[in-house]
């Protein structure tokens, strides 16, 4: 069984970082740690544990160069960019302090005068934080303010891509005051995490990841009943209307298609463009596309970084590779990109026409800089082509008419619907996902239901 591991930098391929895996007895002291420590942070105040969380995120802004630097080194992200996944950590957080007092209220039941009722929001317990290396910060600060300011311990497991990252929340919040074991990471070994899934401790389990993580989370949860959040794939889409701003729609999409290399999960990754208007957007499309600079991402110029490493950079290749052999037409000539090489993280951006959906480019979660461009005649078909997916995350709508935007909307199976805008999360809003695209939800007052359990209280009143 392996002992340590190595974070294998996409920037150059060294070895950035290098750490043990959490063994036995470490894995069951902190479990014990966690379980005391609830026990004592349930108890304390509301009002104080959202202070504390606050003296956390002012704390964290502090070191957002650092952060930022990290990012890069440890998963391939422009430097140019990487900061701003710490404006997005705060913008999250800070929302969600903002709303604490009024999601954590108990629910009031008119009664009569010698009845008193009441639903009281209570912590579940111990949270194991399962986070992913796309966005390391962003997705893992969804669950984690909402599950401490409830009075929840934490404990936060990190991919092996984006350890760090683990480590400097962990950092961070014992610096602004936080209550020792409160809120703990381990490195974990997948077999590992699937032991501490099972333990009786752990009361929950937010996953960030694969399907196919996904399904072995819920599988290991399951025999205990235990409730799990589950972020997985997407497979996002996007219908460009004929009454579309060309000009928006097309920067807005090819930053939704390319922003990250692609690695987002509700990123976009399939375009339908009304036959009145696909000619236009082709051409526009493929100017902005060259507008993208490939390169080393600690270098300021840089606005497309690698893959987060060659293995996933090949399964993007693989995908272009049989969508060309089934008949689909590249647009961009990979060639004017010197550091897109193969065996290499290193991709050239790519958009496919003559593309449907036998290929797998079309199916599969690509999670890389390209997407397969399709023309259609009507709204109808538009609708059919985006629920045809085994996903449902996102879907977004370019189009100048509202009402339009709603009514295909309501008929769009999906998490979230856009219009004239992509690849966004507003913390107001919840956070969710349909089909293999998850379950459970984040963000917004709903983002604080899960990790609480409703207790009734139904109280009458004897009179003497």
């Amino acid at each position: 069984m392996a002992t340590h591991f190595q974070t294998i930098s996409p920037v150059d391929n060294s070895i950035y970082v290098e750490r043990e895996y959490s063994i036995g007895e470490q894995i069951q002291t902190a479990l014990e740690k966690a379980q005391k420590a609830h026990t004592y942070w349930k108890n304390v105040s509301l009002t104080q544990r959202v202070q504390l969380c606050s003296q956390a995120i002012e704390l964290l802004k502090t070191k957002q160069d650092q952060l930022a630097r990290e990012i890069c080194w440890q998963m391939g992200r422009p430097i140019a960019h990487a900061g701003g996944e710490i404006d997005g950590v705060v913008e999250r957080a800070e929302y969600m302090l903002s709303i604490a007092e009024s999601a954590l209220a108990p629910i009031q039941i008119a009664g009569n005068h010698n009845r008193i009722r009441y639903i009281q929001k209570e912590p579940l317990g111990v949270v194991f934080l399962i986070a992913p290396w796309n966005y390391p910060y962003l997705t893992a600060i969804n669950t984690l303010i909402p599950a401490l300011v409830a009075g929840n311990a934490v404990i936060i497991k990190h991919s092996s891509q984006t350890p760090l990252c683990a480590e400097r929340l962990v950092e961070i919040f014992l610096e602004a005051g936080f209550p020792e074991s409160v809120f703990q990471y381990l490195h974990l070994t997948h077999a590992d995490c699937g032991q501490v899934i099972e333990h009786p401790a752990i009361n929950f389990v937010a996953f960030t990841g694969s399907v196919a993580g996904g399904r072995s989370v819920a599988n290991s949860a399951a025999p205990l009943f235990k409730g799990v959040g589950l972020e997985l794939g997407g497979k996002d889409p996007v219908y460009i209307r004929d009454d579309a701003d060309l000009s928006t729609a097309v920067a807005s999409v090819m930053d939704g298609v390319f922003y990250n290399a692609g690695q987002s999960c509700c990123g976009i990754e399939r375009i339908y463009v009304h036959k009145g208007v696909y000619h236009d957007f082709i051409d526009a499309a493929c100017q902005w596309v060259k507008t993208l600079n490939l390169g080393r991402p600690d270098e300021l110029a840089t606005t497309l970084g690698p893959m987060v490493s060659k293995q996933a950079a090949t399964v993007v290749r693989s995908q272009i590779k049989e969508a060309v052999a089934s008949g689909a037409t590249p647009l961009i000539d990979e060639f004017k990109y010197a550091l897109s090489k193969p065996d290499t993280p290193y991709l050239a951006p790519q958009l496919l026409t003559n593309v449907n959906h036998t290929m797998s480019l079309m199916r599969e979660e690509s999670f890389g800089p390209v997407a397969g461009i399709m023309t259609v005649d009507n709204d109808n078909e538009a609708v059919s082509l985006m629920n045809d997916s085994d996903y449902g995350l996102t879907a977004a709508i370019y189009t100048q008419d509202v009402d339009i935007a709603k009514s295909l909307g309501e008929k769009l199976e999906t998490g979230t619907v856009f219009m004239n805008r992509c690849d966004y999360l507003d913390p107001a809003l919840v956070w969710t996902g349909v089909k293999y695209s998850g379950r459970g939800c984040t963000l917004s007052i709903l983002g604080y239901d899960q990790l609480t359990q409703p207790k009734s209280y139904n109280l009458k009143l004897v009179e003497a």
